[in-house]
């Protein structure tokens, strides 16, 4: 038994740590454990934490790792931002991501000073950048511990570190070590869940600080990632989703010969995986194996989110998106010829550097020519750290703002056109969540649009069939299928 008092407790701790990952976290987390009861057999009641997620789904799935880790050491999950420990796990895509951040860290350091002995933990793609943790570590001496994206994984340590040193933690690398899986995670669904296939980017758009803060590409095995599919399943998951920065230059890194395309067949394959969906594909490398593969797997949903960024050619080039306009038309009629019920989805800046009305034309045209499902627009913003944030022609944010409005107009017209045209259909819906009050059971059908519907509570979590009664704009009324 170690002795807190002694003076060479964290050091003997330390000694007795494991060097292989993941029983070293494990050994942590006993760590942390036993520190935990000693601080609330003094208190009289549990420890809570919070976690708050700012930005994209890669940050969710490791906010559900970090809560895991938590749950282990003890922690008891709270919705206040007034708990024991709290997490920030942060987004940098836009520069007000940051600002909104630095708001969040000062009304936590005002109740840190009623309770000096709460912890503040922040970590994700805002704090790979060296000016925001110096702007931390010198406005911010409240905050306890700092980790970027590479080492998520690595929480429990850090977390005896502040315990055993009392001194402020950062541990920030400049990329990934290793791949460190097989932890403990907390799912907000039982039902539903997402799966890191990779990490990182190599395309380095212009508009882009991701490559710099996730790193470049590394792919996670494929026996790894279908043994995550059957631990899911086993567990009651019917619905993963597959993420990484650009899921179709998956396996070109990791030396199997494993393309994305039989990936997915992969895990398809995993009983008790009834859909998988995934995120994010880039036009530039969207093969013809992956399109027929979504087209014959029935457990693959008809559904391909498809980032435009831009309908000018001459922009794109600008972008380092390497794909011009008509390439990436003749892609989307590639994939609605094979794939007749498919719902394409897009993402959409306007006023990027340089943009004239006729570049923006383009991207109009582009927008009535492919018929998306739904589009996620954007005005564009300067992102310091990035080459479009030196370019010249920054576009008048008024002309940007009028361009924006006219563009969502264009989108919701033909956006109402493609969700309309399913009303009276009959498909199949995952329920996700049961309002008790209404009765009414909100589910998602494979293109991802939301449906409501009445029936039990009891069939939370199953897929069924719905009749799409009403279309409500972008949403469904509809009925049980008998």
């Amino acid at each position: 038994m170690l002795d807190r008092n002694d003076a060479s407790y964290a050091e003997r701790v330390r000694s007795l740590a494991p060097t292989t990952e993941p029983e070293r976290q494990y050994y942590f987390v006993d760590v942390c454990r036993s520190l935990l009861l000693e601080r609330e057999q003094q208190l009289g009641r549990k420890m809570t934490m919070h976690i708050e997620t700012f930005g994209c789904q890669m940050n969710a799935k490791d906010s559900e790792t970090l809560a895991g880790i938590l749950n282990a050491i003890g922690y008891v999950w709270t919705d206040s931002e007034d708990a024991d420990l709290v997490i920030y796990n942060t987004c940098t895509v836009r520069e007000n991501a940051n600002t909104r951040v630095y708001g969040r860290i000062g009304y936590l350091g005002n109740r840190k000073k009623l309770f000096p002995e709460r912890r503040i933990v922040l970590c994700g793609c805002m704090m790979q950048e060296e000016k925001a943790v110096e702007k931390i570590r010198k406005s911010y001496r409240f905050v306890d511990i700092i980790f970027g994206t590479h080492n998520i994984y690595k929480l429990a340590e850090l977390l005896f570190e502040r315990e055993a040193t009392g001194k402020f933690v950062i541990d920030v690398w400049n990329k990934a070590k290793e791949i460190v899986e097989s932890l403990p995670r907390v799912n907000k669904y039982g039902f539903k869940a997402g799966i890191n296939i990779m990490y990182g980017c190599n395309n380095f758009c212009s508009y882009c600080i991701v490559p710099y803060v996730r790193g470049r590409e590394r792919s996670r095995s494929a026996s790894e990632i279908v043994a995550e599919a059957k631990h899911m399943a086993g567990s009651g998951v019917k619905e993963v989703m597959l993420l990484g920065q650009n899921v179709n230059s998956y396996g070109k890194n990791n030396g199997e010969g494993i393309s994305f395309a039989k990936l997915l067949r992969m895990v398809s394959e995993v009983e008790g995986i009834e859909r998988i969906r995934f995120m994010t594909p880039h036009p530039k490398d969207l093969s013809d194996e992956l399109i027929e593969e979504i087209a014959v797997n029935p457990k693959v949903c008809r559904h391909v989110h498809l980032p435009l960024q831009s309908g000018s050619s001459a922009i794109l080039k600008a972008m380092n998106r390497r794909y011009t306009k008509e390439q990436y038309l003749a892609l989307v009629e590639r994939i609605q010829k094979r794939i007749p019920d498919v719902s394409v989805t897009t993402d959409i800046i306007v006023g990027f550097p340089g943009e004239t009305e006729e570049d923006f034309a383009d991207t109009v045209d582009v927008v009535t020519k492919a018929q998306f499902m739904s589009a996620y627009t954007f005005l564009y913003s300067k992102r310091n750290g990035t080459p479009a944030a030196e370019m010249d022609n920054q576009v008048n944010e008024e002309v940007a703002s009028e361009r924006f409005q006219r563009l969502l107009a264009v989108v919701g017209e033909v956006s109402h056109q493609q969700v309309k045209r399913l009303e009276g259909q009959t498909q199949t819906v995952l329920c996700e969540e049961y309002n008790e009050e209404t009765g009414l059971m909100t589910g998602r059908l494979e293109n991802n649009l939301l449906v409501h519907f009445p029936c039990g509570k009891d069939l939370l979590g199953s897929l069924v069939p719905v009749v799409l009664s009403e279309c409500k704009g972008f949403y469904f009324l509809g009925t049980k299928a008998d």
